[in-house]
């Protein structure tokens, strides 16, 4: 995931300043805060003499034309639109270059990129826009994973109340790309910051129903409908490489994931007819409790001998919670 710095929070020291720090610590975009104000270009222009680190430009404007002669004349390599400040859908020129995207913030469905399917990238605001150190509104897990679903194609940044706890769950949903202000520059250095933003060990306040894929949106078979094609047909649908196996009333009793099902195949080349679909039921798996913090998810995956890609995601009653899936955790750091 790629660290966006907000350079505009940093209130004590002048802009060349803090380009300079930044471009030391290489990080890797700088992050423009442009609220309807046109004189913004000018430090991008000074920007640009001082580095070649990618603009992310973030504009809050109720007339967005005025700035297109600008960003023809000074091109960004991201550029971001505030949703809720235009009165109708967005439509850029075809000679605006860079990569496009719309923000929106906590209230505002992710269905509005519906108008914009030609950009790149969403850009979830998780606080309120223009407050400088606001906490994370913990709703925009939800809304993170149901862009992914709906978008598999896009990209997905998030501004506002990343420190190092959220920074570790966006890495894990796939987010491509968080903007730190803050958090950054609060820090004792920025390199201190860094290093937190992107650390694989962390502790966390959330708790793993926070960011957890739910029931209602995994992989399932009932115990009394087990048999090879539902499996089969379960895994190929769910796209993540296994399907939960439950009782009627939601309680845990396996998983079955692809790789079991090629050891039944290689055990039975002989005679394909003897595979047993309850033979490669998966009985006791690793999992999480739903009230598990990041830091227990952790130390739970630290104590495998192999490498844990899913975790089924348990109340205490054994009824099922989700899953914790780690492949976009793997995606997110490309």
């Amino acid at each position: 995931m790629k660290i966006s710095a907000s350079i505009y929070s940093d209130k004590k020291r002048n802009l060349k300043e803090v380009i300079t720090d930044l471009v030391d610590h290489q990080v890797d975009l700088l992050h423009v805060d442009c609220n309807d104000d046109l004189s913004v270009f000018d430090d991008i222009v000074s920007i640009r003499e001082w580095c070649d680190l990618p603009i992310d430009l973030h504009i809050i404007t109720d007339t967005p034309e005025k700035y297109f002669g600008l960003l023809r004349k000074h091109p960004v390599e991201y550029l971001t639109f505030q949703h809720e400040d235009l009165s109708q859908p967005l439509i850029l020129p075809e000679d605006i270059t860079g990569k496009k995207g719309i923000a929106i913030t906590t209230p505002t469905p992710i269905t509005i990129f519906e108008d914009y399917k030609g950009f790149d990238f969403i850009l979830i605001m998780a606080t309120i826009p223009g407050q400088s150190g606001g906490v994370f509104d913990k709703l925009n897990f939800s809304k993170i994973r149901q862009f992914r679903k709906n978008y598999p194609d896009k990209s997905i940044h998030v501004d506002g109340g990343v420190n190092g706890e959220v920074s570790f769950i966006l890495r894990n949903m796939g987010v491509s790309s968080s903007v730190s202000g803050s958090y950054l520059f609060n820090a004792p250095s920025i390199g201190h910051a860094l290093m937190n933003l992107t650390k694989r060990n962390i502790e966390s306040n959330f708790h793993v129903e926070d960011f957890m894929t739910p029931l209602e949106e995994c992989p399932i078979v009932y115990e009394n409908e087990l048999t090879l094609e539902n499996v089969l047909q379960t895994i190929e649908k769910g796209n993540i490489g296994f399907c939960l196996v439950l009782k009627s009333d939601h309680t845990f009793y396996g998983l079955i994931s692809s790789a079991d099902i090629r050891k039944s195949l290689l055990r039975h080349l002989d005679d394909l007819n003897k595979i047993n679909v309850a033979e490669m039921l998966n009985t006791q798996p690793v999992a999480i409790k739903d009230s598990d913090t990041v830091f227990e998810m952790l130390k739970t995956i630290k104590l495998c001998k192999f490498p844990v890609m899913y975790l089924p995601v348990l109340k205490k009653d054994r009824k099922t919670a989700g899953i914790v899936n780690f492949a976009n955790l793997i995606k997110g750091e490309i």
